[in-house]
């Protein structure tokens, strides 16, 4: 892991999270204001299809935790439509997964730059997780997402923020 891989994130937690307006595979726009007074988990991948993708992916599909808590889940990388379509029906994914081809958005959130992959430094997409608040706020961020335990992870940071809010 390099500086460019756990430098400061752009957003910190309580602060609003930028709105956007992205498609999903069926070219129907998503906006965060759509998910007012619900958790958002917005979670980035470099690319669909691919082994540790599928596995997040999957992940989030199967959380029991997350959906007993009914936290909202977006899949967010630079696809396509017909990427997103493909790999969606793969593996049965029931939450929008987002596309953000020229990585405007991406790179609005710190999302998109220099990332280190086998010893090398590349430009891409980087594998991360944003849950946002019913307010809109970011509650917490994981810039550098290992998958293993992740749903989780968010999960328990669900409850913990329910907890804080006086929601539990």
């Amino acid at each position: 892991m390099t500086d460019a891989d756990t430098a400061a994130p752009r957003l910190q937690p309580g602060e609003p999270f930028p709105s956007f307006a992205l498609p999903d595979a069926g070219g129907h726009l998503h906006r965060l204001s759509d998910y007012a007074g619900r958790y958002v988990v917005l979670y980035v991948y470099p690319k669909d299809d691919t082994p540790g993708c599928t596995k997040q992916a999957c992940d989030f599909r199967d959380s029991a935790s997350l959906k007993a808590l009914g936290a909202v889940i977006l899949g967010l990388s630079r696809d396509d439509a017909a990427s997103h379509n493909a790999f969606a029906g793969k593996y049965s994914l029931p939450f929008p997964l987002l596309s953000d081809p020229d990585a405007a958005f991406l790179k609005d959130i710190g999302s998109y730059g220099p990332k280190t992959l086998y010893g090398k430094v590349t430009e891409g997409v980087k594998r991360q997780t944003f849950l946002i608040g019913p307010d809109g706020r970011l509650v917490k961020s994981w810039l550098a997402v290992k998958v293993d335990g992740h749903a989780d992870a968010v999960a328990a940071a669900i409850e913990a923020d329910r907890g804080e809010r006086g929601d539990a």
